[in-house]
């Protein structure tokens, strides 16, 4: 009887430590650099409504105290949280959503960084799009990784050509 509880024991820590992985050890790549750490942001935004929503990787590469903002057409900001940023997203079911990246422009002075990205919206990720937006993510290394800090966003409009402006220089 003490043999088989000890064999069961030995065979779960065994198996819990070839399948599990820490959330260090699954989703470390994502943030040992600015490319990594943004890559994974797309990645985490975008996907078929048929794929779970990533809310621990989501976490993961936002630092705890991390600020969502969002400019309306008018400029006025709405802020809050990443953990109210859940809210509506997990009481509504998944769509299809992709958010691919068009262009990028980074900034890093020691442990802070700055990023441009400009990205369009689409509903099928072969599909073009006339939805396009600009995020400004500010970003700090600590740790040895790096943290997703905040993030603004500003859409593109007949009023705004903030995008098109973006991509057009340099």
């Amino acid at each position: 009887m003490n043999k088989i509880l000890l064999t069961s024991i030995i065979i779960f820590f065994s198996c819990s430590s070839i399948f599990g992985q820490s959330k260090d050890e699954k989703y470390v790549k994502d943030v040992k650099s600015i490319d990594a750490i943004i890559n994974a942001y797309y990645d985490v935004v975008s996907g078929s409504g048929n794929e779970p929503w990533e809310f621990e990787r989501d976490k993961y590469i936002h630092s705890e105290k991390a600020v969502i903002t969002r400019l309306d057409e008018n400029g006025k900001a709405e802020s809050h949280t990443l953990e109210a940023e859940y809210i509506p997203i997990g009481l509504s079911p998944k769509e299809d959503f992709y958010e691919k990246e068009l262009k990028r422009k980074v900034s890093n002075y020691g442990n802070i960084a700055q990023v441009w990205s400009a990205f369009e919206i689409r509903t099928d990720p072969n599909a073009e799009s006339k939805i396009k937006g600009l995020n400004s993510i500010q970003l700090h290394y600590e740790n040895e990784r790096w943290y997703i800090d905040s993030w603004t966003c500003q859409m593109e409009s007949d009023k705004n050509t903030i995008v098109t402006d973006f991509l057009n220089k340099e």
